[in-house]
């Protein structure tokens, strides 16, 4: 079974949201000199934007026919 099309997108949109809080808090967290919380929030953000390219890929027009 595949997943629907719009579920992908909204699912999309809420990663995109989680990941521009999670840079917030680890700017904040560099900014203020916590750079073991930063470093593991900057990989957390790595990992984020990663699951959204993939998110991406599967919703990209053509990718569901193959």
């Amino acid at each position: 079974m595949t997943a629907p099309l719009a579920e992908l997108a909204s699912l999309s949109t809420a990663l995109e949201e989680l990941t521009r809080r999670v840079s917030g808090i680890a700017d904040r967290a560099a900014g203020e000199q916590d750079e073991e919380t930063a470093a593991e929030l900057f990989a957390v953000e790595r990992a984020l934007n990663g699951a959204g390219r993939r998110l991406a890929r599967l919703t990209a027009p053509g990718a569901r026919s193959r």
